[in-house]
C-alpha cells in the first residue's frame, strides 16, 4: 500500500474488475490475477471487520502467490445484508481498505479476495450447495456476539428464536446462519465426503467452541445422528480476532474519492493495528495464514482472554462514561487524562489479575498501546457504537471480571461504575437532557428496567439472564448503587473524579 493521495481534480473511477488497473499508482490493488482465484471459504457476514481482518489476511496471501484456491464467498442471510451484497457485486467483490494513521496519512488498496457473493434469501438452496461443494473447506462466521442465541445465564442455546423456531420445522428452508450451516454439513455427510471447519471470528471467549455448542445444539433439535457425526467430525477452532473498524461513514466514500481517485459504494476503514491468533484445528486444509503473520497455536484462550477483557471490556469502560460526559467519539475521550487514568486503573487493577498468563506478551505494554490505539483521532470511532448491542457484550467480557474479582476479593469499584454507567446511559438521555438512541436487541428490555430505577436502585441488576447473581451479591450491590446514584446527582465526569480518590491506587 502507499500513502501518497491521488490528485484532487482527477475523476474517480468506479471501483470493478474492469478499471482497478487503471486507478491512481496512489492506490494499492491486487497483482495476481484474479481469474485465477477460486472460493475455497464460505464467509457469513460480509461487514466491515471481515473485510479488515479476514479478507485482508487472504488477499495478503495472494499477494505472494499463495492461497488462490482459498477465495472467499461471501454470504449475507439476514434481510439488512441485501445493500452489501449488491454494492459489493455491482464491484466485482472488489472494495478499498483504508488504512487511517495517527500522524494523518492514509493508505488505501484495493482487496481482491471476495471473488464470489450471495443473498440468501434470494435463493436458499443456491446457499446450502456451495456448501455442500467439496470446494467449501472453511466456513467463516461474523454474525455478532447476540448471532450465536446463547442464553447469558445457563450458556444453553436459545431455540425460542422465532428464525429458529422455523428452520427447525421439517423440510423448512433455512432462514438463519444455524440452518443453513446444518444443512451443509448435513448434504456433506449424505454425500460420504469430508466435513467443511467452520470458524467463528466474533469477539466471544471460546468463540468456536461456542460456535460448536450453538450449532450442535441446533442439529440435534433437528437430527440428533448429525449431531453425533458433527461431534466426531467438524472442526470449531477458538481464534482471537483484533482491529478496530468504526463503521463506514459518508466522509470516507468522499474523501476516498476526493484523495486516491477511488469512487467505491462501500470501502472500509481501520486502523493500523491487527492481530489474529487462532487454533490449528482444521477438518479439511487451511491457507498456510502463518505466510501472512497469523499466529496459529495449539490454545487460543489466554490472547483471547486478553483481548476480552481488556480491549473490548475498556471500549465499555470508556464508551457510556464518555457520552455522558459530553464526548462522542474514542479517541476524545482517550485523550483525556481523566479518563485514561480510569481505563488504565480498570486493566491493571481488575482485569489484568483474571488473566492467565500470556506467552510472549508483556501486559503493561499491552495495555498503553490499548490507550495510544483507542486515542487514534484518524479512526473516529463513534461512542454510538461502542455503545450499541450492551446486552450482548457487558455479560461476555465485564461480568466475567466481576464475578472472578468477587471470588478473589480483588477491585471491583470501577467494574461496577462501568455497568452503573450503561445502565444510567440505558435510561435514554443525557445529562442535557437530549435522547439517546439505544440500540440493543433487548432494548425494550433494558430501558424498561433503566426506568424503574428511580424507585428501585438495583432494578438494572435484577434481569438474570444478563447479570446471573449479581444483584444477591451485597459488597458489588453497594459499589454499584454508589456509582449509580453520583452519576444521576453529580453526573459522569464529576463521578469520575470522585472516584479516582475512592479506588485502590
Amino acid at each position: 500500500m502507499t500513502t501518497t493521495p491521488a490528485p484532487s481534480s482527477s475523476t474517480p473511477i468506479p471501483l470493478s474488475q474492469s478499471t482497478y488497473a487503471a486507478l491512481p499508482p496512489s492506490v494499492g490493488r491486487p497483482a495476481y490475477d484474479r481469474s485465477q482465484v477460486t472460493a475455497g471459504i464460505v464467509h457469513f457476514g460480509v461487514g466491515g471487520f471481515h473485510r479488515a481482518h479476514q479478507a485482508m489476511y487472504v488477499d495478503r496471501l495472494m499477494e505472494h502467490g499463495l492461497a488462490l484456491d482459498w477465495g472467499i464467498c461471501g454470504v449475507g442471510a439476514l434481510p439488512q445484508d441485501r445493500r452489501i451484497i449488491d454494492t459489493l457485486t455491482a464491484q466485482d467483490g472488489l472494495y478499498t481498505l483504508v488504512v487511517k494513521h495517527p500522524d494523518g496519512h492514509r493508505e488505501a488498496r484495493v482487496v481482491g479476495s471476495i471473488v464470489e457473493l450471495m443473498f440468501a434469501p434470494d435463493d436458499p438452496q443456491a446457499v446450502v450447495d456451495r456448501l455442500a461443494d467439496p470446494r467449501t473447506r472453511i466456513v467463516s462466521l461474523t454474525i455478532t456476539e447476540g448471532g450465536y442465541l446463547v442464553n447469558q445465564v445457563t450458556g444453553e442455546f436459545d431455540a425460542d428464536d422465532p428464525a429458529i423456531r422455523a428452520d427447525l420445522e421439517a423440510g423448512a428452508v433455512p432462514r438463519t446462519v444455524f440452518g443453513y450451516v446444518i444443512a451443509g454439513l448435513a448434504a456433506r455427510r449424505e454425500a460420504g465426503g469430508t466435513p467443511f471447519t467452520v470458524m467463528s471470528c466474533d469477539n466471544l471467549p471460546g468463540n468456536g467452541d461456542v460456535a460448536r455448542k450453538m450449532m450442535t445444539a441446533f442439529a440435534r433439535l433437528k437430527d440428533p445422528s448429525l449431531a453425533d457425526w458433527m461431534d466426531e467430525h467438524v472442526s470449531f477452532p477458538n481464534c482471537m480476532v483484533d482491529r478496530i473498524t468504526p463503521v463506514t461513514a459518508p466522509e470516507d466514500i468522499e474523501r476516498l474519492a476526493d484523495e486516491f481517485g477511488v469512487a467505491d459504494g462501500w470501502p472500509v476503514v481501520c486502523e493500523p493495528f491487527t492481530q489474529w491468533v487462532l487454533e490449528d484445528h482444521f477438518t479439511d486444509g487451511r491457507p498456510p495464514l502463518e505466510e501472512a503473520a497469523v499466529q496459529l497455536v495449539e490454545d487460543v484462550v489466554p490472547y483471547e482472554l486478553m483481548k476480552l477483557r481488556l480491549l473490548n471490556a475498556s471500549h465499555q469502560a470508556l464508551c457510556y462514561l464518555g457520552y455522558l460526559a459530553g464526548y462522542r467519539y474514542a479517541h476524545e475521550v482517550c485523550q483525556d487524562p481523566l479518563f485514561v487514568d480510569f481505563l488504565l486503573g480498570y486493566m491493571e487493577r481488575e482485569g489484568s489479575p483474571t488473566l492467565p498468563e500470556v506467552p510472549g506478551v508483556d501486559l503493561d505494554a499491552y495495555r498503553h498501546e490499548l490507550i495510544e490505539r483507542f486515542a487514534n483521532p484518524e479512526v473516529r470511532d463513534t461512542l454510538a457504537r461502542l455503545c450499541a448491542e450492551s446486552s450482548d457484550r457487558i455479560p461476555k467480557w465485564l461480568v466475567p471480571v466481576i464475578n472472578r474479582n468477587l471470588e478473589t476479593g480483588g477491585e471491583i469499584e470501577r467494574s461496577a461504575l462501568v455497568v452503573a454507567s450503561w445502565a444510567r446511559y440505558a435510561e435514554g438521555v443525557d445529562e442535557q437532557g437530549a435522547p439517546i438512541e439505544v440500540v440493543d436487541r433487548v432494548k425494550d428490555r433494558v430501558m424498561a428496567a433503566a426506568a424503574r430505577q428511580g424507585d428501585d436502585p438495583l432494578a438494572f441488576l435484577r434481569d438474570r439472564d444478563l447479570f446471573g447473581g449479581l444483584v444477591d451479591d451485597e459488597r458489588f450491590t453497594a459499589v454499584f448503587a454508589e456509582a449509580l446514584s453520583a452519576l444521576h446527582e453529580k453526573g459522569a465526569r464529576e463521578t469520575l473524579q470522585s472516584w479516582s480518590t475512592r479506588v485502590t491506587t
